[in-house]
């Protein structure tokens, strides 16, 4: 009977030290994905190095270097002139898309793992691809950077500044046309603005909306689309 009990105890010690049941250490997470560099075509770049398929089309390479900790990849790429957005996932580092010929185009990639919810998305680069009979391109259209769409902002002597990034393959960007107004309706407030930043009147309590329309040394204009921002 002495020799059952004892077993018994010692079973039980053996139990509560860590010899039996389930154990308390947690499984750590998968690293989540991280940012991709984009390669090519390069930002800003005027694409020549497609491949004509077509009078309006040509097939581009994007490339990027491998992120780590990524499985695949989610290739957005936007029709500046039309706005629209096509997105193509793979497991490689590049990507062959046909695009409109004379076309301005910006892109980003996203970086994905099964093993992790968590994404990233790259820098958004943007680039002009080549076309038949052009001498001359339209700017990209300007990324208008603050205040960003949807923040509310504070009025510094009841003035906000504005502020925005221009660029064009050209570079013969002559000015910018500011568009602004309490709707989506907005006039012309300033011509010939000759760079970035501008400062503008507002009044507490309002909404307002604003674009940039580039224009080079051509007469070639790009348009921003519209942005909006709350004054408090």
């Amino acid at each position: 009977m002495r020799k059952i009990l004892a077993f018994i105890f010692l079973i039980t010690v053996l139990y509560s030290c860590g010899g039996g049941g389930s154990s308390d250490t947690k499984e750590t997470p998968a690293p989540a994905p991280e940012k991709a560099t984009l390669v090519a075509p390069a930002q800003n770049e005027l694409c020549t190095q497609g491949t004509v398929i077509s009078p309006t089309q040509s097939t581009v390479t994007l490339k990027w270097n491998a992120a780590l900790n990524a499985e695949s990849y989610d290739v957005n790429i936007k029709d500046l002139d039309a706005g629209t957005t096509t997105t193509q996932t793979t497991t490689t580092t590049q990507v062959d898309v046909n695009l409109k010929r004379n076309t301005a185009y910006s892109w980003a990639v996203t970086s994905k793992s099964t093993k992790n919810s968590t994404t990233a998305q790259s820098d958004f680069w943007k680039f002009y691809n080549s076309g038949p009979a052009a001498t001359n391109y339209a700017p990209f259209p300007a990324d208008l950077t603050a205040p960003s769409t949807g923040q509310k902002v504070t009025a510094v002597n009841g003035k906000v500044t504005l502020s925005w990034n221009g660029s064009d393959v050209d570079n013969d960007i002559a000015g910018y046309n500011l568009y602004w107004g309490t709707s989506a309706n907005v006039t012309l407030l300033k011509s010939g603005i000759t760079a970035s930043p501008y400062s503008a009147d507002v009044v507490s309590g309002s909404t307002y909306y604003w674009k940039i329309i580039t224009i080079d040394s051509k007469g070639n204009t790009s348009d921003s689309g519209l942005a909006q921002f709350s004054v408090n």
